[in-house]
């Protein structure tokens, strides 16, 4: 049974969910987005360019909050109404069979009438806060 705006208090937690990013991973989001920039998939021009390693695209991290999101919605992308970031970090992600981990929680801000709440994110990989002003709205039955 999905969340209602009844439930959804000012300070309620969106409990951690952690979401993986291997190098298969950055390669299928290149073929599904057309960015295929050399750094989210070659090593060797990555550091070549002063990168720590191959990065994660920064809308595949963003992404990985929306998914939060959608999934704490009950499954359903539509219930996103609003979205934004900024990014604040890369998302380095070694060539091994673990990749980089990408951390994101958040909580309830707001209620906004109409069934919407605001909702404040946090995404961390590495230890490193990797979105900042992570803010969705989202409408709840």
């Amino acid at each position: 049974m999905a969340l209602s705006y009844a439930d959804a208090e000012p300070g309620s937690q969106i409990p951690a969910k952690s979401y993986r990013a291997t190098r298969l991973d950055l390669v299928k989001y290149a073929g599904a987005s057309g960015d295929f920039n050399v750094i989210h998939w070659n090593e060797r021009l990555a550091r070549a360019v002063g990168l720590p390693d191959v990065i994660a695209h920064g809308m595949y991290t963003m992404a990985q909050a929306g998914r939060l999101v959608t999934e704490w919605a009950g499954g359903d992308p539509g219930a996103v109404t609003e979205f934004g970031v900024r990014f604040s970090a890369m998302v380095p992600v070694p060539d091994d069979d673990h990749g980089a981990t990408i951390e994101v929680s958040g909580t309830v801000k707001e209620k906004l009438g109409d069934g919407r709440v605001a909702v404040e994110l946090t995404a961390r990989s590495g230890g490193t806060k990797v979105l900042t002003r992570a803010r969705a709205v989202v409408r709840l039955p």
